[in-house]
């Protein structure tokens, strides 16, 4: 069975950086695509950045120029590198996995979150 776990979350001022990673199980991690969504308290669920088995990139027009996604298919490991924090990126971020890549995007395998907090 598929699993993706998160880590890397935490407190951060404003303007400050943070890398999130996303370690995948139960599968060949170069066949699937991953990603970030996010979600704010009262807010629905939004997707961030996703990369594709060929390493293509994507971004939502708030993380384009600001995060980056990548990924290690050595370590079953993607990335979120996320600079230039605002309050408003603060939420709980998930990583989600799937066999393939559409927009809009509904992956199959999702971690159970970490919180980013964006405060000074």
């Amino acid at each position: 069975q598929v699993q993706v776990v998160e880590s890397g979350g935490g407190l951060v001022r404003p303007g400050g950086s943070l890398r999130l990673s996303c370690t995948f199980s139960g599968g060949t991690f170069g066949s699937y695509a991953v990603g970030w969504f996010r979600q704010a308290p009262g807010r629905e669920r939004q997707f961030v950045a996703a990369i594709s088995w060929t390493a293509a990139t994507y971004y939502s027009t708030s993380a384009k120029g600001r995060f980056t996604i990548s990924r290690d298919n050595a370590k079953n490991t993607a990335y979120l590198q996320m600079n230039s924090l605002k309050p408003e990126d603060a939420a709980v971020y998930y990583c989600a996995a799937d066999r393939s890549y559409g927009s809009p995007w509904r992956p199959d395998y999702w971690g159970q979150g970490t919180q980013v907090t964006v405060s000074s």
